[in-house]
């Protein structure tokens, strides 16, 4: 299977292109590139021969009984998403890539009134906005809610379209970073950005860097169909919700190593992996269910899905997440089995792994998966010739 990463724009020029302008990538907005050369953004600066096509994109009432309110970045779970993961932008990326920025915001402002088709987190984010409803219900006034932030690299003019996307779908995203080329890394932890999905596996990783949890999407030729009504999340264990400790015993000292060092180590606790915060903050929210006597039908259900063998390795994986407060919905230790089948039962809106290899198998029953690029693994990769269509 060809699992091809959703192209982001890094805030480079078109290198097909001789004339094209650089454009800094700084930090945080504090350069300027060639996004900003230009004072003002007028549309005969870009040469535009037509006006922008008018395609309806009907909007909804935003209305939140009691009114309008949006938590505040200490007390929301925030969940940081890429345009282009969020929403398919597979030409818009290829004019970019061919024709440099000029045609590319001359292409977005001419097609501004057409949304975007759905990306590979957009079940993700409807089932947190699902969330997001009952809570509202039982909880009016309280501000312990998905907030969900819409991260880019887009120059602010290409907003309106997205806007328009956003509207179309009935979304409920208020918030938003336009870097225009610059690394969006400071912006999420001024957020106090709980998950960053993107598809730009370097910023992923420096996300990962500073301590913020992370992964890469792909865009997968299957998607199986999901719940409207339930947030299914699925995680792997070692190098996601654990750190890489076993794994790197299991690449030094093989199987039958990996074992004996469970076994001896069975009542120490394994140390957290990049991912073991969101499942917090996850089971934060579910204990708001669980208060209102909604524990069997909650709207949040999470999973444990690992290669580890339940009686030989499994012990310590359960004694960690219990001594950590933490818990998963269901546990599934497949002894080296493949995932995708269980993971099409299951048919989470996301799975995280470690391993591409994983996140292939899962992408090709059609789960959506996000590769977190972390541990041992990213300097031994499984065997399997990978084409991660990079």
């Amino acid at each position: 299977m060809n699992l091809d990463p959703v192209q982001v724009m890094k805030g480079q020029s078109n290198p097909k292109d001789p004339t094209a302008a650089p454009v800094t990538a700084s930090s945080n907005g504090d350069g300027k590139g060639a996004w900003e050369e230009k004072e003002e953004f007028d549309q005969g600066h870009l040469g535009l021969t037509t006006k922008p096509l008018l395609v309806s994109c009907q909007r909804r009432a935003r209305k939140v009984e009691g009114g309008i309110f949006f938590p505040k970045p200490e007390n929301a779970v925030t969940i940081a998403v890429s345009s282009r993961v969020l929403f398919r932008t597979e030409t818009e990326q290829k004019v970019y890539e061919q024709k440099g920025v000029e045609e590319y915001l001359r292409y977005q402002v001419e097609h501004e009134n057409e949304p975007f088709a759905p990306g590979p987190a957009f079940s993700f984010v409807k089932a947190l906005e699902a969330v997001n409803a009952r809570l509202r219900e039982l909880y009016p006034e309280s501000e312990e809610l998905f907030d969900i932030v819409l991260v880019t690299y887009n120059h602010a003019h290409v907003g309106v379209r997205l806007i328009n996307t956003i509207n179309h779908h009935n979304l409920f995203i208020e918030r938003f970073c336009m870097t225009g080329g610059s690394s969006p890394i400071g912006y999420l932890k001024a957020w106090q950005t709980n998950l960053y999905l993107s598809a730009d596996a370097e910023k992923v990783r420096e996300a990962l860097s500073e301590g913020i949890a992370a992964a890469t999407m792909f865009m997968s030729n299957k998607l199986t169909e999901v719940s409207q009504t339930q947030l299914r999340v699925a995680f792997d264990g070692d190098a996601v919700l654990f750190s890489d400790e076993s794994e790197r015993i299991f690449k030094a000292q093989g199987l039958d190593g990996f074992f004996q060092h469970e076994r001896d180590n069975e009542d120490i606790l394994l140390d957290r992996g990049p991912l073991k915060d969101f499942l917090a903050s996850l089971g934060k929210l579910q204990k708001k269910f669980y208060a209102k006597g909604h524990r069997l039908d909650c709207p949040i259900r999470t999973y444990l899905v690992t290669a580890r063998s339940a009686a030989s390795s499994g012990i310590r994986a359960l004694k960690t997440l219990r001594a950590w407060g933490l818990e998963t919905d269901e546990a599934l230790f497949l002894a080296g089995a493949p995932k995708g089948p269980m993971l099409e039962k299951i048919r989470p809106h996301i799975y995280f792994d470690d391993q591409m290899f994983h996140v292939e198998g899962a992408a090709e029953m059609g789960t959506v998966a996000a590769h977190v690029p972390y541990g041992i693994a990213q300097k031994h990769p499984h065997k399997k010739s990978l084409n991660t269509g990079k």
